[in-house]
């Protein structure tokens, strides 16, 4: 028997589109982003359908962050067969995995050594396959609070797609030098800008010759890390 929530047609829409945000960009939209998205007059009326979505069950809600929405697992599910593709991005641990997915932990990234270096990995985790846009090809512990306002915290665990191109907004994986940071990617004339998503930290530029950074990969999902032991 279904015992999934019923939604009212604009909450599925706007589910939906909290859903093709996140696969699209790596972050859920913000209230405005939704607001104008689907022609409401003000971010309070989305901030609503949220609550409204939140009190179902379907989502969670993160205070304190423009981007603060979550899908759960078991609402992944159900978009996921109701559109008979798997487009999920987050979801909570440990999940009763179907098809699942062997993923290396990355730690510690010493200098100089690539990202997946066997002394780089601290265990492998076991998730659901489908519940991803595109196949990630490791999991990476975030580190610090510079993306709070994408809704991504210290201690959650980034799935990473790894690619070397990037296109404008979305969140990637990068190197600098000794440092392995989380950020939303832009390229300007001048360069590259890593932009965080959290007021408090400042935008880090790259020059075009930079010989220490590289771009290590794309953020497609992110897992809670609440529920690990």
């Amino acid at each position: 028997m279904d015992k999934s929530p019923k939604l009212t047609p604009r909450q599925q829409q706007i589910l939906e589109l909290v859903q093709s945000t996140i696969e699209r960009t790596g972050a859920p939209p913000t209230r405005a982003e939704i607001a104008a998205e689907l022609g409401f007059r003000s971010p309070n009326a989305a901030e609503d359908h949220l609550q409204a979505l939140a009190r179902k069950g379907v989502i969670e809600l993160i205070g304190g962050t423009s981007r603060g929405i979550r899908l759960r697992s078991d609402t992944l599910r159900t978009l996921n067969e109701s559109r008979l593709r798997g487009i999920g991005q987050q979801f909570d641990l440990p999940l009763q995995a179907l098809n699942q997915l062997s993923l290396p932990l990355v730690g510690r990234v010493a200098a100089g050594h690539p990202i997946l270096a066997q002394e780089h990995i601290d265990r492998q985790y076991t998730v659901e396959s489908h519940l991803f846009a595109r196949r990630p090809d490791y999991l990476l512990k975030v580190r610090g609070m510079s993306m709070r306002d994408a809704g991504i915290l210290d201690g959650d665990l980034l799935a990473v797609q790894r690619s070397s191109e990037a296109k404008n907004g979305q969140i990637v994986v990068a190197r600098l030098g000794d440092e392995v940071t989380v950020k939303r990617f832009q390229r300007t004339r001048q360069g590259i800008e890593l932009i965080p998503e959290n007021p408090d930290f400042s935008i880090i530029h790259v020059a075009p010759d930079a010989e220490d950074f590289v771009l290590e990969g794309l953020a497609v999902g992110l897992i809670r890390n609440t529920m690990l032991t």
